[in-house]
């Protein structure tokens, strides 16, 4: 499946069955994760069949239900806007295995991660087989995402790819430009806006090649 097209199909989902993972997909995905904190620095932390941290009353505020496991994102704090880049380029591939995940910043209990001097949670991803495969949000127009101008195609693409990225209560609270052939993406102020820009910028140049700064 083409990667715009995971993007589109991906979304938010809260409710959970009991389907076990396991199997190869299981397999694939630890050897994912794996690869991914090789290549971030990063430490993602995978629990499988561990109820508790979504067994809390802010969990059920936040309308979680049977949600039997979780990736953990653990680094620096400095590192927010990484663990969105990475934390995304995850998420879509729980989406190609057939997984539905959800990502959680505050409505969650505790949980017993590892950690080494200076890192911290960042902030969590809920995963498993859904009831149902969510809604899609609802966005911004693109020209409220990006400083007007006369961009080009492959811009534009990118941008579309931008508008589908989930964001933190659906904020959106970035910018992006392009100045001199170069884009640019800056956060505004928001709630966990340094994880969005990270989880919108892996959307841009996952689908036009081009590097965002």
């Amino acid at each position: 499946m083409q990667m715009l097209d995971l993007m589109k199909e991906r979304h938010s989902v809260r409710q959970y069955s009991d389907k076990k993972i396991e199997g190869d997909v299981k397999s694939k995905l630890n050897k994912y994760v794996a690869s991914i904190n090789e290549e971030s620095g990063l430490s993602m932390q995978i629990f499988y069949n561990e109820p508790n941290c979504f067994n809390s009353m802010l969990a059920h505020y936040g309308k979680f239900s049977n949600v039997k496991n979780y990736i953990a994102i653990v680094g620096k704090k400095e590192e927010q806007e990484k663990s969105g880049y990475y934390g995304e380029k995850l998420v879509l591939k729980c989406q190609e295995l057939g997984l539905n995940t959800c990502w959680v910043a505050l409505t969650h209990g505790k949980v017993n991660v590892q950690t080494k001097p200076q890192e911290k949670l960042l902030i969590l991803i809920a995963l498993g087989y859904g009831t149902n495969t969510g809604v899609a949000h609802k966005s911004k127009p693109i020209k409220e995402l990006c400083k007007e101008d006369a961009y080009p195609e492959w811009f534009m693409k990118g941008m579309e790819a931008v508008s589908l990225a989930p964001t933190a209560m659906n904020q959106q609270k970035f910018l992006f430009e392009m100045k001199n052939g170069q884009v640019y993406a800056k956060a505004l102020r928001g709630f966990y806006s340094k994880i969005d820009l990270g989880i919108v910028k892996y959307h841009f140049e996952t689908i036009t090649g081009h590097k965002v700064r």
